[in-house]
């Protein structure tokens, strides 16, 4: 199988951009206060250990979304299947996961928005490079 390690890297790296967008100026306060992580516990946080075991979770996604996708994706395709995927099987998972843990829908409002965008994100990058 062919393996498009330039969108799978692009890929891995949009998502931090699109993270650091999201979850900073879009919603970074909301999210904070929904999962309810004071300021002191943000400054305090291991940096190198959340990037790095999220960057190389992104990217084990990115490669595995790469190989369902195949090596003849189209943008149009890649953009339909990544919101397909980000919507209707991450977020929705995200989703069965709050309404149980009786988490507030404005947080599943943003981290599955992220996912949704992410994955779209995924396939248009997968889809051009």
């Amino acid at each position: 199988m062919e393996i498009n390690w330039l969108g799978i890297i692009a890929a891995s790296v949009s998502a931090f951009v699109l993270g650091g967008l999201w979850y900073g100026p879009l919603f970074g306060k909301k999210w904070q206060a929904l999962v309810g992580l004071s300021e002191e516990q943000v400054q305090s946080a291991n940096m190198a250990k959340i990037f790095g075991g999220a960057f190389v979770l992104t990217f084990i996604a990115a490669f595995v979304f790469s190989m369902f996708l195949g090596p003849d994706i189209t943008v149009q395709q890649g953009a339909a299947y990544g919101a397909s995927a980000g919507l209707c099987w991450v977020a929705a998972s995200f989703g069965i996961n709050y309404l149980f843990a009786q988490r507030p829908m404005a947080l599943w409002l943003i981290d599955g928005g992220y996912s949704t965008l992410m994955f779209t994100l995924f396939g248009v990058l997968l889809g051009v490079l």
